[in-house]
């Protein structure tokens, strides 16, 4: 039985709800049980240095916690004045997993910024900042089509991102805080909306894992992935 009652291949609740702040070009609140994640995008008619005068556009990310989305206060990472490898970690990830769904051609020279701002946190944070930033990046794309800024949707497939690892001996979908501190084995898995994979990052936390058993939770995976685009469809249609 799993703390929360769950079945074994069973999401936690997910809501999405969009518009919820007035200035970004798209923005999402995503519930994942008690894992809330606030998504922005801004577009900005610039990109890095490195691809200036390529023609090719850009989706970057940026990702922070607030310091009572835990249990404890953490200190605002300001305060001391750099960011922390996990946080740099997640960021990179966030950005790299949207560019796998975008046609940067199609998009422009044009820079699209995800900032993932975690109110409160339950375990798979960054996979709900994935699957929110999306929405947010979906968001801000129909600003620029509806404006005719963009000639094509550069958004050639959604992606989004969940959780799953081996809890008690047996695999389940979108641990949870007390699930992922106790799993033998964890892994975020970001897929697209086709079933194609972006990015897996597993470990053996406490045990290892056999080939059969990675399987298993990939097909897990694939299942939560394809109910999280459907949602993310739903909200921005």
């Amino acid at each position: 039985m799993r703390p929360s009652g769950r079945d074994l291949s069973e999401l936690r609740p997910v809501s999405i709800e969009t518009g919820v702040t007035k200035h970004a070009e798209g923005s999402c609140l995503i519930r994942m049980g008690d894992t809330h994640v606030l998504c922005t995008a801004t577009i900005e008619e610039r990109v890095p240095p490195f691809i200036k005068g390529s023609g090719l556009g850009w989706v970057t990310a940026e990702y922070g916690m607030l310091p009572r989305s835990t249990n404890t206060r953490m200190r605002r990472e300001a305060a001391s004045g750099k960011q922390g490898g996990r946080t740099v970690e997640i960021q990179r990830l966030i950005g790299r997993a949207l560019r796998a769904g975008v046609d940067r051609v199609a998009l422009g020279e044009r820079q699209i910024t995800i900032d993932c701002d975690v109110i409160q946190a339950d375990g798979g944070t960054r996979c709900a900042s994935i699957t929110g930033g999306w929405v947010a990046l979906r968001l801000a794309v129909n600003k620029l089509m509806k404006a005719g800024d963009v000639l094509s949707d550069p958004l050639i497939d959604p992606v989004a991102a969940v959780s799953c690892g081996i809890y008690a001996g047996q695999p389940v979908l979108d641990l949870d805080y007390l699930e992922d501190s106790d799993a033998g084995v964890d892994g975020n898995f970001i897929l697209t909306g086709s079933g194609r994979l972006v990015e897996v990052q597993m470990s053996a936390e406490g045990s290892t894992f056999t080939r059969a058993q990675m399987d298993e939770l990939l097909d897990l995976a694939d299942k939560g992935v394809q109910e999280l685009v459907a949602l993310q469809k739903a909200a921005t249609e």
